[in-house]
């Protein structure tokens, strides 16, 4: 009975930002910049500790273009430490990494075996009696099914299929190679071995087709625990798929609600709700988190009004609790009550209602900001999610006079 297991990773990004973060004192700056390498390095030794066979890299290994020759020369030391425990490593270039993007080159050490971008490549460890089919991507984009040309199952071996995919499409992600599980089964493997996708997703286990996620969550969006997965095979049957954590800090939503709280109120329910955040991180990774308030509250505009203040001081409350415990940002995304009494007179109050439904005045807000969102573009970047510069891009004005009449409404009635 040939008896073997193998470690199954893609989407390494090696050496991309963990994006979204604005600057403030206490950011963790040196281990955001190194996480990806530092979950990396987890990956290996994963794969040495465990004594795995071989390991697979299902695409975009680099996140692009190296920026200086110091990303190869650091996965060339990563998979030397593979070498010298014997274990081989199959990658294929993804969308990000594809054959047309990456130019430059270090040499690799020997474990190292890349597919072609040509076509489908064939690599064999005869000893396990294994064979490993799969196929780089020569561009960025590719948009046909590259699993037709995949060759059939060999006989009497473990045949593995790798693919950079989102096969025929996952939220969030481009359509790249698409394909069908059934197209996948009709090729007779074993084990599929996808990436593109960073969510952890068994597709199917007749045959196995497994996206193991990314190994380290770079946004808001790749909240939770991420790594690879753990294959053990005997007598030619996969026995076991298990999923196994590699990241070294990690993401989280919280959504807070203050529905019916005052602004006095939402100080502990901040707090309240962060001290249970932090409590529930089994893992004990440091923690980046995007907290946002919600409810129904008749102080709504005022909690609009105080945005800026609110986030530093969910800042404060969570460095308070831990120094592993970071916010990523506050969004203000409370409403007021349907029927909220409009004590600045009627006329005012009317007029302040209609304001994000006024086509006009949505017309000039739009060319009156139209100077200031081209130079806040060029000297502040993208903006990030969540942000009224994002809803400005978008050419929201409805939803930006929305957000600036509820934080007027509450200042013309402090003032009284």
């Amino acid at each position: 009975m040939t008896r073997f297991r193998f470690l199954h990773a893609a989407d390494i990004h090696l050496d991309s930002p963990l994006h979204g973060l604005s600057r403030y004192e206490g950011l963790p700056v040196d281990e955001l910049r190194s996480a990806t390498r530092a979950a990396f390095d987890n990956l290996v030794q994963c794969a040495i500790d465990e004594d795995v066979d071989f390991v697979v890299i299902a695409g975009d290994l680099f996140d692009g273009d190296w920026r200086d020759m110091g990303t190869g020369l650091y996965f060339a030391k990563a998979m030397g430490r593979l070498d010298q425990a014997g274990i081989p490593a199959f990658l294929l270039a993804g969308n990000h990494d594809a054959a047309s993007v990456i130019s430059r080159t270090v040499p690799w050490p020997p474990n190292v075996r890349l597919f072609g971008s040509r076509r489908p490549d064939t690599h064999h460890l005869p000893e396990l009696s294994v064979a490993v089919h799969g196929q780089s991507f020569s561009t960025p984009a590719v948009t046909e099914n590259l699993v037709l040309a995949y060759p059939p199952a060999e006989q009497h071996v473990f045949n593995i299929g790798i693919l950079h995919t989102a096969l025929a499409g996952r939220q969030g992600h481009a359509d790249y190679a698409p394909c069908s599980v059934e197209d996948l089964r009709s090729r007779g493997y074993d084990y599929w071995a996808l990436g593109h996708v960073h969510e952890f997703e068994v597709v199917s286990t007749e045959p196995y087709v497994v996206f193991p996620g990314n190994v380290q969550g770079r946004t808001i969006r790749e909240t939770g625990a991420k790594g690879a997965v753990l294959v053990a095979v005997a007598d030619g049957e996969v026995t076991s798929v298990e999923r196994i954590e590699l990241d070294v800090i990690r993401w989280a939503r919280l959504d807070v609600d203050c529905a019916g709280a005052r602004r006095d109120d939402v100080e502990d329910l901040l707090r309240s709700a962060l001290v249970g955040l932090h409590g529930a991180n089994a893992s004990g990774r440091p923690l980046i988190a995007r907290v946002t308030l919600r409810g129904e509250t008749v102080e709504a505009g005022a909690l609009h009004d105080s945005a800026a203040t609110l986030r530093d001081d969910v800042r404060a409350i969570a460095s308070s609790i831990s120094q592993e415990l970071f916010v990523e940002k506050v969004r203000v995304e409370v409403t007021e009550p349907a029927r909220t009494a409009v004590i600045v007179g009627d006329d005012l109050g009317a007029m302040i209602d209609e304001a994000a439904s006024d086509p006009d005045l949505i017309d000039a807000l739009g060319r009156d900001l139209e100077r200031f969102m081209l130079a806040a573009t060029t000297s502040l970047g993208d903006p990030d999610e969540g942000e009224l510069r994002l809803a400005a891009t978008r050419g929201d004005w409805s939803g930006i006079l929305r957000t600036a009449s509820t934080a007027l409404r509450s200042r013309l009635t402090a003032e009284g």
